[in-house]
């Protein structure tokens, strides 16, 4: 029987590059498919590829998926170890690269953002032109998603750091959170509403579910919260309750209708602020969830990645009070 000591040394003595893009392609992919066409290969070649990475490492590292062998459902235990070390090689290869390259031009350096739908419109507009002004031939890429998605991204190196939620401890491996601010659901609708007039005395939750509901969708925590808070007051949501993560769409259709739109505070607070919405009075207390900045932490320093997190945290200080829930 091999000791741990053999273990390692066939794995430095067999392991190569191949085995290390492979397995970041398809951590990143979630898809043999996608992950051989990004890697110019077949999808047995894949296959191929990752079972002799299994074998050298002795151990499972990819999970399949349910929808067919070409699915991933994730990484094994294995797997996530291992991925955080092969981005690091990959990462001092591609630098090395970058050294010793002949000059061709001036390279282009980039800052790839996740950020929460509902986190996204408060938070990142004032860091993202403050960002701008310091660094202004940094390529910014911001990608809004639900956060299980951004978390994976994240992890796997596509994205540099994500203003998100803390997730399941399972999910959280290799990642680190630092709490930004909490913030409550409220319930939002156009001026002139019929239960925004009410501003002398609380709107019932049960006459709010009369009304045509905007919630986020399944998987969500927003949406998680919404059913508790229902659930928790004998009320169900109800079937036909539209569900979308775009922010865009449930503002449009909450101020041309008689929607009521149940977000967390940050996707509505501009809105709030200057009255283009109203902010009903039902209180939700108990509904808080904790925004923050999740960061790999196994990633290399990184100037951009620091100067857009502090920009971040000062916009997140600069908050300020809840809106009224004073109709207007």
């Amino acid at each position: 029987m091999k000791t741990p000591a053999d273990l390692r040394q066939d794995f430095v003595r067999n392991v190569q590059l191949r085995h290390l893009r492979c397995l970041v392609a398809v951590a990143q992919e979630r898809h043999l498919a996608r992950a051989a066409e990004r890697l110019s290969l077949s999808q047995p070649a894949v296959s191929k590829t990752l079972a002799e990475l299994e074998a050298i490492v002795g151990a499972r590292l990819v999970e399949r998926g349910n929808a067919g062998r070409r699915g991933v459902q994730g990484l094994a235990p294995a797997g996530e170890q291992l991925l955080a070390h092969a981005l690091r090689v990959l990462e001092a290869i591609d630098a090395s690269a970058q050294a010793v390259a002949p000059a061709s031009g001036e390279r282009v350096e980039r800052l790839r953002i996740g950020a929460l739908p509902s986190v996204a419109p408060a938070l990142l507009p004032a860091a993202l032109a403050r960002f701008r002004e310091r660094w202004p031939s940094v390529q910014v890429v911001v990608k809004s998603a639900a956060n299980p998605v951004l978390l994976d991204e994240l992890r796997a190196g596509e994205l540099d750091l994500v203003a998100g939620r803390m997730s399941d401890p399972r999910l959280m491996g290799g990642l680190s959170f630092e709490l930004l601010y909490t913030e409550p659901l409220v319930f939002a609708v156009r001026p002139g509403h019929p239960l925004a007039g009410r501003s002398t005395r609380a709107v019932s939750v049960q006459a709010v579910l009369g009304f045509p509901l905007v919630v986020y969708g399944e998987g969500t925590i927003p949406r998680h919260n919404t059913e508790s808070f229902l659930s928790a007051r004998g009320l169900a949501l109800p079937p036909h309750a539209l569900q979308t993560l775009d922010v865009a769409v449930a503002r449009g259709l909450v101020a041309v209708s008689d929607a009521v739109w149940i977000t967390p505070l940050g996707a509505a607070r501009g809105e709030l602020a200057d009255q283009r919405l109203v902010r009903l009075r039902i209180e939700t207390a108990g509904t808080d969830e904790p925004v923050g900045l999740l960061l790999r932490s196994d990633a290399e320093p990184s100037a951009l990645r620091s100067a857009m997190a502090a920009l971040l945290r000062e916009g997140a200080k600069q908050q300020g009070a809840l809106p009224s829930r004073k109709a207007g």
